[in-house]
């Protein structure tokens, strides 16, 4: 889609990246991470702004406004965009068999590069009170 605003031509499209942070990294080796690696071409290391939380022996990420507040992932370049995101929604159960509140909820970020700039790309933000749960100071999950 492009929208004209006077002469100048902006174009939105839909991000073509995914950013993963936990059970989906490689070092995990999870079955989802095996069926994404059919869809994707792994693209970069990636942080976002955010604070990590260990949930239930799998990682929840929100978003932060402090800069300090990193969150280490993987980007991924998504092959086929409909497939990907098909499987992850229910993967991170947030499609619409899955009641509401959803655990997670899909958003577009803006994902820093390890050599330098920025790609935006879908993240699987938790979508629950943190208030409970223990933070991972680090901001990079191994696995619990």
């Amino acid at each position: 889609m492009s929208l004209m605003a006077g002469s100048l031509k902006l174009s939105i499209m839909a991000p073509e990246f995914i950013f993963v942070y936990g059970t989906l990294r490689k070092h995990i080796a999870s079955n989802m991470c095996h069926e994404l690696a059919k869809h994707c071409e792994y693209f970069s290391v990636g942080v976002m702004r955010g604070t990590l939380y260990e949930v239930c022996g799998y990682p929840g990420a929100i978003e932060s406004g402090d800069a300090n507040d990193k969150v280490l992932g993987e980007l991924y370049k998504m092959l086929d965009r409909k497939q990907v995101l098909a499987q992850l929604d229910e993967y991170e159960e947030c499609s619409d068999r899955f009641p509401r509140p959803h655990e997670y909820c899909r958003k577009a970020l803006s994902i820093e590069l390890s050599g330098g700039g920025s790609v935006v790309a879908w993240v699987y933000l938790y979508n629950h009170d943190v208030s409970k749960l223990k933070q991972i100071i680090s901001g990079d999950y191994h696995g619990g």
